[in-house]
């Protein structure tokens, strides 16, 4: 497909239950954490091809992953502001650690859109392929890290995530916690 998340509007979802809205949106926050909690834990390297859009916690998770490639034609926004929703993720730590804080700033409380090549200067992204070729680089890469021992990339990504895995967990609690509040 051409896009690569269209994010999650809670507060449209929790607006339109019809039974118990408090059970209801504490089951939808509940599903956030866990799903966020399985890229803050996996033990396998994760690789995301971005190939269109990333909006909202399609963008938010992307720091949880280990390898990031997009295409020149992919975007990447958090409109949370819009919709009256507080950040997912763990964009609250992740970003700013990534990017600094002002420009963590501009896409979670702005909103702002960047481009693929911004997300490459700000670390958000890993590398930037042509969209005629995406598909052909990113299989070449996949390729290259499968040659790889599959127990020392796991040692590896240990490694790398040992210093911040607590503090991703404290972000994920408290911005479910901000969402429970919608």
């Amino acid at each position: 497909g051409s896009v690569f998340c269209s994010g999650l509007d809670f507060g449209h979802i929790v607006k339109n239950l019809r039974n118990d809205r408090n059970r209801m949106s504490t089951e939808i926050v509940d599903t956030i954490k866990s799903f966020v909690n399985v890229f803050i834990h996996f033990k396998k390297i994760i690789v995301v091809p971005v190939n269109g859009p990333a909006i909202g916690l399609g963008a938010s998770i992307l720091p949880l992953c280990d390898l990031v490639w997009a295409n020149e034609k992919a975007w990447f926004q958090t409109p949370y502001m819009t919709f009256g929703q507080s950040p997912d993720g763990c964009a609250t730590l992740t970003f700013p650690r990534i990017m600094g804080e002002a420009s963590a700033n501009e896409l979670l409380i702005g909103g702002r859109k960047l481009t693929a090549r911004e997300a490459s200067a700000k670390g958000l992204v890993s590398q930037v392929f042509l969209t005629s070729t995406f598909t052909q680089e990113v299989m070449i890469q996949i390729k290259r890290l499968a040659s790889y021992n599959p127990v020392m990339l796991q040692k590896c990504k240990a490694l790398v995530c040992s210093n911040i895995m607590m503090e991703l967990e404290q972000a994920n609690e408290r911005e479910c916690g901000m969402l429970k509040k919608i």
